[in-house]
């Protein structure tokens, strides 16, 4: 599978419009690739770079979605929960919100990683669940998996 942007490049700088420094709005992605066999994706953006990237000590995460149907092949510019494909549900990021939370680093230039996974079923629905259980309830059931890694260091 292929995981891509328009707004960034893979290494590139996210732009701020994707970030607390601007209107938070997620960015927009497209993916291809898909295997036939696939029932359900997850979308997972984390930053393993929180707090410092000289001395990262956790894992923070942005986003999490699971259950999209296989069939979707992107996500629009800051799209909201309520126009997310039928049967996409929305996981909490560490903000402890069932959205997207853009990169917003305390120090430094860090990393933040858009995960693609395509799931050979359909997920129980887990609610508004973190990623650790997204990650537990697809355990053995991942087919193909894309990453897109954009970076970000505030402006002060």
């Amino acid at each position: 599978m292929a995981l891509r942007s328009t707004t960034f490049a893979a290494g590139e700088a996210i732009p701020p419009r994707h970030t607390c420094q601007g209107e938070d709005l997620s960015p927009p992605l497209a993916w291809s690739g898909v295997p036939a066999g696939a029932r359900t994706l997850v979308i997972v953006v984390d930053d393993p770079d929180a707090p410092d990237p000289a001395a990262p000590r956790m894992t923070w995460v942005h986003w999490v979605l699971y259950n999209l149907p296989a069939s979707a092949t992107g996500l629009p510019e800051g799209v909201a929960a309520s126009a997310l494909p039928a049967g996409t549900r929305v996981g909490t990021n560490d903000w402890h919100r069932a959205a997207y939370g853009g990169p917003c680093p305390p120090i430094g230039r860090h990393r933040y990683f858009f995960k693609l996974y395509a799931l050979g079923v359909e997920l129980p629905d887990l609610g508004a669940a973190t990623k650790a259980a997204v990650e537990n309830a697809m355990r053995g059931h991942v087919l193909a998996e894309a990453q897109l890694m954009g970076t970000y260091e505030k402006n002060r």
